[in-house]
């Protein structure tokens, strides 16, 4: 076998394992910003809760700002949820969300968007919980 020859192979070879791969890590991105969703939709029953609780220490302190404040993040994130689930919805459609459908390369752009925004979303989330469960527990 020529050098050439060999040379050619290699390079078809590992084309092909990189057009698999790429596919495979559509699948797998989406499946990851499907657990983030996943992780964090529980949490809204919680941010619900949280928010209730506030609401009742507002009603009993009315001087307490930081009460307020945290009821308002809490009030964002959960905005920011149903908005991010709303654009998400609007971007992919069943097949590619569940299924793993390969996507085109102008999808593959909005969903390295969407991972960046969901990742954002679970640090605004998890941070608005974290400071209204810390001011009540202070209480």
């Amino acid at each position: 076998m020529t050098k050439k020859k060999l040379i050619l192979i290699l390079s078809v070879l590992i084309a092909v394992t990189y057009s698999c791969k790429d596919k495979n890590n559509e699948g797998s991105q989406m499946k990851a910003v499907m657990a983030i969703h996943d992780e964090l939709m529980p949490k809204m029953g919680t941010i619900g809760k949280l928010i209730s609780q506030l609401d009742e220490e507002i009603t009993n302190d009315a001087s307490s700002n930081s009460h307020a404040a945290a009821r308002e993040d809490l009030k964002a994130a959960h905005k920011a949820m149903m908005d991010w689930m709303k654009g998400f919805g609007d971007r992919f459609d069943g097949d590619e969300i569940l299924k793993a459908k390969v996507l085109t390369e102008e999808k593959q752009k909005w969903l390295d968007e969407e991972e960046a925004k969901v990742k954002a979303l679970r640090d605004q989330i998890n941070s608005s919980i974290k400071t209204a469960e810390d001011l009540l527990k202070s209480n």
